[in-house]
């Protein structure tokens, strides 16, 4: 799914909207080395510090130390000095990513407003999957708050005119709205205020109301006895049928992440303060039963394997009356006595035990982890690296499904057999996350050795969108060349790795008003 974040304004005062000048993306893309100067941002707010009253409130951020804007220090992203203290030296591939990551911008009306998805030059084919019209599919109208999965420009030589056609899922395989995307719009609008100081944007009265609207989708009321977020199949990343209905892990952790940086720009003012209160209430009830009821660690599996069924009233321990026959048998040799990771899925008598990375890494960044918790994901991954890593980084899930299993699970989807795209395929864009996940938890050199592998392959094999097999050594079978996302990845992932500081952007600090779980695993403990 490609959404544009190009067309963002950057204002020289952070009072007025008046004066301010295009923020012209060309001009960083010209070039791999960019000067990036750091100003003053958002301060990362503690629940336990949001006021009602009116105002905003603010808190101490610890990565603003980290991240340094305003504080004097300038970070010269790509310069010798800044490669010096960062011991990096550029590889050869990143200025080809650059110029390829160039070509792919999408123009609208003069101005850089996005991306196409891939430009396999191949097959001629220039991609941005297909749009519809409105937000509507047959003769249902999706709600208001809906964020397409993707757009293309139409361009009227003749008028002159370029007209803007969003897709809301209704060109989509199986026609189902995607729920991510705008969870990304909120979460990419907070790093484009942390990189650039410029609060304007976030406070137009626009963006304001854009958050309100994808948040009461949200947080609307409804039959759900649990914070999480209840989705269809396919609504996401893994946009294809592949058992994620229910609670998927991907959705939560966007959700969560996505509400914590609302909670960071929404404004207190008449409209604003019913939403900041309820995201309050929601987070703290969203991490107590992330960090309670998706988290699997060695003991917990124990647990689960020894859970007594069918339990009533208030002091059931096996809470969702999860079946421990529906253990899978792969799962008792992958997982390791050190380490962890959240589930997939959890929802009533059903535990979807597979790795999913997205929404681990997220969880990482987002602090929906604990950081006991973002330790013990770490060690999963370097304990399991051959299953999660292997040749290319890095598995969408594991184990694949196969057989009886794929044919229930996915419909006999000819793309998602086994070992390949959604089904235990190797995705170069999500290296990125695996990076900022592995500088949050200090543990840099699992980044390092993980983009060394991907250098190997991804200029020699025209940037592919994916690869298959079970180390990922293949590329893949349907995959794109010259995707998009693939490139951006491993760029992000660089400049990460180059300049920890830059992880100020994205990541957030643990809320201490989360207090977190106290659980009995070794993996925490050791």
């Amino acid at each position: 799914m490609e959404l544009g974040a190009a067309g963002m304004r950057r204002s020289a005062s952070h009072n007025s909207l008046s004066g301010s000048d295009d923020f012209d993306l060309t001009h960083l893309l010209n070039k791999p080395r960019i000067n990036v100067e750091r100003q003053r941002s958002f301060d990362d707010r503690s629940l336990s510090d949001v006021s009602y009253s009116g105002g905003h409130a603010r808190g101490g951020g610890g990565f603003d130390g980290m991240y340094s804007p305003g504080g004097g220090l300038r970070s010269l992203v790509g310069t010798p000095a800044s490669s010096a203290l960062h011991s990096f030296e550029p590889h050869p591939i990143v200025g080809d990513a650059w110029e390829a990551l160039r070509r792919s911008l999408v123009f609208f009306r003069g101005q850089p407003l996005g991306t196409i998805a891939a430009f396999d030059h191949a097959s001629e084919e220039v991609l941005n999957y297909d749009q519809g019209w409105e937000k509507k599919v047959d003769r249902f109208k999706l709600g208001e708050g809906a964020m397409p999965a993707s757009f293309k420009v139409l361009h009227d030589d003749k008028k002159g005119v370029d007209t803007l056609h969003a897709d809301f899922g209704e060109s989509a395989i199986g026609r189902v709205a995607p729920v991510d995307s705008g969870f990304w719009w909120i979460i990419l609008l907070r790093a484009y205020t942390k990189s650039t100081g410029d609060l304007t944007l976030a406070e137009r009265p626009e963006c304001q109301k854009a958050m309100r609207l994808i948040l009461s989708l949200c947080l609307s009321e409804g039959f759900d006895t649990f914070p999480t977020l209840l989705c269809a199949d396919g609504c996401c990343m893994i946009d294809r049928r592949m058992g994620v209905y229910g609670y998927p892990i991907e959705i939560q952790s966007l959700f969560f992440m996505a509400l914590r940086c609302a909670l960071l720009m929404l404004k207190h003012d008449a409209e604003g303060k019913d939403f900041v209160e309820r995201i309050a209430t929601r987070l703290h009830a969203l991490s107590y039963h992330m960090r309670s009821y998706f988290w699997l660690d060695f003991q917990q599996l124990n647990d689960i394997y020894r859970y007594k069924t069918e339990e009533y009233s208030h002091t059931a321990v096996n809470k969702f009356n999860v079946i421990p026959d529906s253990i899978p048998d792969w799962l008792f040799d992958f997982m390791p006595c050190e380490g962890g990771f959240f589930v997939g899925n959890v929802s009533p008598a059903r535990m979807d035990f597979r790795w999913f990375a997205l929404g681990n890494m997220i969880a990482i960044v987002s602090s929906l982890a604990t950081p006991e918790q973002s330790m013990a994901i770490m060690d999963l991954i370097e304990e399991r690296w051959e299953e999660l890593i292997g040749e290319m980084p890095l598995k969408i899930c594991y184990p694949a499904i196969e057989n009886h299993e794929w044919r229930i699970v996915t419909g006999c989807d000819p793309k998602n057999t086994r070992w390949s795209y959604h089904n235990g395929g190797s995705w170069p864009v999500l290296l990125w996350l695996l990076t900022a996940a592995s500088i949050k938890t200090g543990r840099p050199q699992i980044a390092r050795r993980a983009i060394d592998l991907a250098e190997r392959r991804l200029l020699k094999d025209g940037w592919p969108e994916y690869y298959d097999g079970k180390l990922g050594k293949y590329v893949g079978k349907q995959a794109r060349k010259f995707q998009t996302w693939s490139i951006a990845g491993y760029l992000v992932a660089k400049m990460l790795l180059e300049d920890p500081s830059h992880l100020g952007m994205i990541a957030l600090e643990e809320d201490k008003a989360m207090k977190p779980v106290l659980r009995r695993s070794a993996s925490w403990t050791n």
